[in-house]
């Protein structure tokens, strides 16, 4: 006796209106197809659809309204095809069911918080950027635009520490974490003093150390003028104290870096995508010379005394040499821009880790040479 089956397969959407399955059903509709061999004997046929039909009720209930369709277009018979279908509203879907959270809990998945995670990791790109900069080229944070953008960063990244108070977070077991007092408990564990610290205001206690270091050097230079040579040098000392404690909490921006952490947890499910490989390396090349271009002008910096270092070099060779200054605690001026200061040590960190440097700029000093050779081994 020959089977008829009707297969039908369906799309099982996600979320995001993605087909991520197939749906296959089968159906015995042997009953309703026309027996191979016609027999002509309507008694037979009425008698077997008879049987049929009461051995197989539930098939009726799946059964659309499309035969009638059929019986307009003049069809003789009735046909599977136009009467055994799936409503398309009642396939299923394959989605993820939102867990029910407490009130004033985010899901650390949704559309909000990925924005928002996002902008953070901009920002941290941005202080990964501007805070060795800022410490090494020892720049003052006098300009009310820069001070008013520094301060939003450091509001936004306050901000972000209130929402990761209320986030939710995924458990050891996979499971969604939604309890307030465990979130709480976890943030306090882990991120929360590193986040606490790069969010404090330095710059703009750096403005205030700044005024009164001018004070100071003012102060100083009029000891210099009117006192005796040891009482100018105890000004000098206070002079370079202030310029300490200034340093000092310049410094302690760069506790900022650690949230560079989140971008590597972040980006990795990126990993898979082989452009974003590619981007992530040319930017994290880019982020180590930028950083080591700081070290190698720190190092220049700190030994401005040996006048054979690469900065008094660069300086003869643009032709804008240093000079040194007796009054005001004895210090160098002159010497070339920030800006080129900054370009020839970018350029100098990229050539060395590269191995394509032309020696114009070369270190002479020993600490110049080691970190020389420190770069060479890391490119």
């Amino acid at each position: 006796t020959p089977v008829w089956l009707h297969m039908q397969v369906s799309p099982v959407r996600n979320e995001l209106n993605e087909v991520v399955l197939f749906l296959s059903i089968f159906r015995d509709i042997t009953i309703f197809k026309q027996p191979i061999e016609d027999d002509s004997r309507g008694w037979a046929r009425f008698a077997r659809l008879t049987r049929a039909l009461a051995t197989s009720r539930s098939v009726l209930h799946q059964l659309s309204t499309s035969g009638a369709r059929g019986e307009a277009a003049g069809a003789k018979g009735l046909r599977t095809a136009e009467v055994v279908q799936l409503n398309t509203e009642v396939l299923p879907a394959y989605k993820q069911e939102a867990p029910k959270t407490p009130r004033n809990i985010i899901l650390h998945y949704c559309a909000f918080k990925t924005t928002w995670d996002w902008l953070i990791l901009i920002l941290t790109f941005y202080t990964a950027i501007m805070v060795p900069y800022n410490v090494s080229f020892r720049t003052r944070q006098s300009n009310v635009a820069w001070l008013v953008v520094d301060s939003v960063v450091d509001a936004i990244f306050l901000v972000d520490i209130v929402l990761n108070f209320h986030t939710t977070y995924v458990g050891s077991a996979g499971e969604v974490i939604s309890d307030p007092a465990l979130i709480r408990t976890k943030y306090l564990k882990t991120w929360f003093l590193i986040d606490l610290l790069s969010c404090l205001p330095y710059d703009i206690i750096n403005a205030f150390e700044n005024a009164d270091e001018d004070t100071t050097a003012a102060s100083t230079h009029h000891h210099l003028l009117s006192q005796s040579s040891s009482v100018g040098q105890a000004a000098a000392r206070s002079l370079h104290v202030a310029e300490g404690i200034s340093s000092l909490f310049s410094a302690l921006k760069v506790v900022r870096l650690l949230r560079l952490g989140r971008v590597a947890r972040k980006l990795d499910h990126y990993i898979e995508y082989g452009a974003a490989v590619l981007v992530l390396l040319v930017c994290v090349f880019g982020l180590v010379a930028h950083w080591l271009a700081c070290i190698w002008f720190s190092i220049g910096d700190a030994e401005a005394a040996r006048e054979y270092g690469w900065l008094h070099q660069l300086a003869h060779s643009v032709g804008q040499p240093y000079r040194y200054s007796g009054d005001g605690g004895g210090r160098w001026e002159g010497g070339p821009s920030r800006r080129t200061l900054y370009v020839s040590a970018l350029y100098f960190t990229m050539s060395s880790l590269t191995s394509v440097g032309f020696g114009n700029i070369a270190p002479n000093t020993d600490a110049e040479k080691m970190f020389a050779v420190a770069m060479m081994m890391i490119g």
